[in-house]
C-alpha cells in the first residue's frame, strides 16, 4: 500500500507523544529539565555523527575532511532565504493556532515544543528517501525504521517539553505524504550525491537543534531549512565540494 510508511510514521509519533505525556507527569520540574538536556545532548551527537560521516574520509591511515565550502554556502545562503521568507515565524504562528485549538493556551512551552520536535523528526535524508521508496515501490521499510527512532525521540521530548511535541506528527505526515505522492517527479532529482549532500546539511541542522535543547533557543533553525534544498541543488553544480 503506497503511503503506508507515512501513516506508520505519523502513528508512531502520536503514540510516542502519548506515552511521553503521561510519563512526564511523574517527573518534577528539575527532572524534566535534566531530561530535556539529556535529549539535547543525544541530538547533538546524532548531528555530529551525521556531519562527520559526510565531511570526513579515510585514505589508509590518513583522515581528511572536505565539503566545508558546501556547508558554509548552504547554511549561510539558506539562512538568508529563510529569514527573508520568515519560515520560523510561520511555524510559530501555526503552533500558536494549534495551541488555541487544542485548549492549551496555558501551556507556555507548547509552541517551542511543537517547532523543536517538528524540525527534529522532519529534517534528514531518511524522510525524503523513505517517502520516495514508498511512493515508487511501496517499500516502507526506511520509514518504518525512522518511525521507531521518532517514537523514542518524541516520547522523550513530550515528557520533558510538553504535549506540543505530539503535534509534530502533522508536518511530518504532510511532508512525507507530499513526497510520496510526487515520488515519480522527485526521484530523478535525488541522485546519490544529492542524498549525500542533503544528509550532511540535515545533520548540521540537527546539531543546531541540539544546541537549542541544551542551552535554550539560540538559533532559528526553521529559517535554515532552505539550506537542505540548496544542498540538493549543489549536487548538480560542476564543482567538486
Amino acid at each position: 500500500m503506497v503511503g503506508l510508511g507515512t501513516i506508520i510514521n505519523g502513528v508512531s509519533i502520536i503514540a510516542g507523544g502519548f506515552i511521553g505525556h503521561f510519563t512526564g507527569k511523574f517527573f518534577k520540574a528539575e527532572q524534566q529539565d535534566s531530561l530535556n538536556k539529556a535529549c539535547g545532548i543525544s541530538v547533538l551527537f546524532i548531528g555530529i555523527a551525521g556531519t562527520m560521516e559526510g565531511m570526513l574520509k579515510t585514505d589508509g591511515a590518513v583522515i581528511s575532511s572536505g565539503k566545508s565550502m558546501l556547508v558554509v554556502l548552504c547554511i549561510a545562503l539558506g539562512t538568508i532565504i529563510g529569514e527573508l521568507i520568515g519560515i520560523e515565524r510561520a511555524f510559530e504562528r501555526f503552533g500558536e493556532w494549534l495551541k488555541i485549538k487544542t485548549g492549551s493556551s496555558g501551556d507556555i512551552g507548547f509552541v517551542n515544543a511543537f517547532v523543536t520536535a517538528s524540525l527534529t523528526v522532519s529534517i534528514g535524508a531518511m524522510a525524503i528517501v523513505g517517502a520516495i521508496q514508498d511512493g515508487l515501490l511501496g517499500d516502507y521499510s526506511t520509514l518504518a525504521v525512522k518511525s521507531v527512532l521518532d517514537f523514542i525521540i518524541i516520547a522523550v521530548m513530550t515528557s520533558s517539553m510538553g504535549k506540543g511535541a505530539v503535534f509534530s506528527a502533522i508536518p511530518v505526515v504532510v511532508f512525507e505524504g507530499c513526497i510520496t505522492l510526487l515520488a515519480k517527479l522527485v526521484a530523478p532529482v535525488m541522485t546519490d550525491t544529492a542524498v549525500t549532500y542533503l544528509s550532511l546539511i540535515g545533520s548540521v541542522l540537527i546539531f543546531c537543534i541540539g544546541i537549542n535543547l541544551v542551552w535554550g533557543k539560540k538559533l532559528s533553525v526553521a529559517n535554515m531549512l532552505p539550506a537542505v534544498f540548496l544542498a540538493v541543488g549543489a549536487a548538480y553544480l560542476p564543482i567538486n565540494f
